[in-house]
């Protein structure tokens, strides 16, 4: 057990919203930024502590696509939130499943006691680099942002259980943006080709990669750190696609313990998990002492799931 506790957490939806057929999505304002979204969800986290941002040790970011190349998210979140203080701010960078890395990252910080109050940010504008000819991802993907404060809990009973991660590079190229960064640097952007700016997936694919090898990856996760999927209150999987139901019967999460609220929010890209969680919390759905399963999937393709007892 890597002792910590969730001590405060916030969202941030976008209000403006479109609809494919009955599913509903979430588009940010063009007079808002990714972070302006960012800030107001770490904020909101902050209150929701009752955490002064000057007391902060750590800023995670922990989107899958960043503010800029240079500094990084959680140097620009942090300059937003206080210039005093005393924190340090980097990203972890997993795409979609940022933030179960981030709280596996901050958990081992905490529980070493190198740090106190970690704050972690997530979320993405997605929808900025959506190719519309591609009917699939252009219908799926949300804007939200999300925060969580972790701080190391008086409880020892709390905190991170086992966590895993793996990742199947045979199938890195199954979702990507090509263009950008050193691949593709702004003084080459005439030359390049338009659509490598853009979200580029081979859904089938992807989708077929992950069936066959997330089961063997939760089998050795349950078997090596002993929790046992009825020792689960809930799963809090990341709102991936369509396919989410069925990959989690496949894996035997029964449909009572589970999140599945892909036709109603869409996918968040790295900030499905914590707004699903958020949502768990504020419901009362969980609580102290339930275990819950962060999980999901990202390009790369890489896989995560971390067992939490609250």
């Amino acid at each position: 057990m890597r002792n910590c506790e969730i001590a405060g957490w916030g969202t941030l939806l976008p209000e403006q919203t479109v609809r494919f057929g009955d599913e509903m999505r979430y588009r940010i304002a063009d007079d808002v930024s990714h972070l302006d979204m960012l800030v107001d969800a770490a904020e909101r986290a902050l209150r929701h502590a009752g955490v002064a941002a000057e007391d902060v040790d750590l800023v995670l970011g922990a989107s899958a696509a960043g503010v800029q190349p240079i500094p990084c998210t959680a140097a620009l979140v942090l300059e937003r939130l206080t210039l005093d203080g005393h924190a340090a701010a980097f990203d972890v960078n997993s795409t979609c499943t940022s933030f179960i890395t981030a709280v596996d990252v901050a958990s081992r910080y905490l529980d070493a006691g190198a740090y106190e109050t970690i704050l972690v940010v997530s979320g993405d504008v997605g929808t900025r680099f959506l190719d519309p000819a591609q009917r699939e991802s252009f219908e799926l993907f949300s804007d939200a942002g999300a925060a969580v404060v972790l701080r190391r809990s008086a409880d020892p009973d709390r905190g991170v259980i086992a966590s895993a991660q793996r990742t199947w590079p045979a199938y890195a190229h199954d979702t990507e943006i090509r263009g950008g960064l050193s691949r593709s640097p702004a003084q080459s952007y005439a030359d390049s080709d338009p659509a490598d700016y853009l979200f580029d997936m081979d859904g089938r694919r992807a989708l077929l990669g992950m069936m066959r090898v997330l089961p063997e990856f939760f089998a050795a996760f349950h078997e090596s750190s002993g929790v046992s999927p009825d020792d689960v209150a809930l799963w809090v999987p990341h709102q991936a696609s369509a396919a989410l139901g069925p990959m989690l019967d496949r894996l035997g999460v029964p449909a009572d313990r589970r999140i599945d609220e892909v036709r109603a929010f869409g996918n968040m890209v790295s900030a499905s998990v914590p707004f699903m969680l958020a949502r768990a919390l504020d419901a009362g759905r969980v609580g102290r002492g339930d275990t819950v399963i962060l999980c999901g999937t990202a390009a790369g393709l890489t896989a995560n799931v971390l067992a939490l007892r609250l």
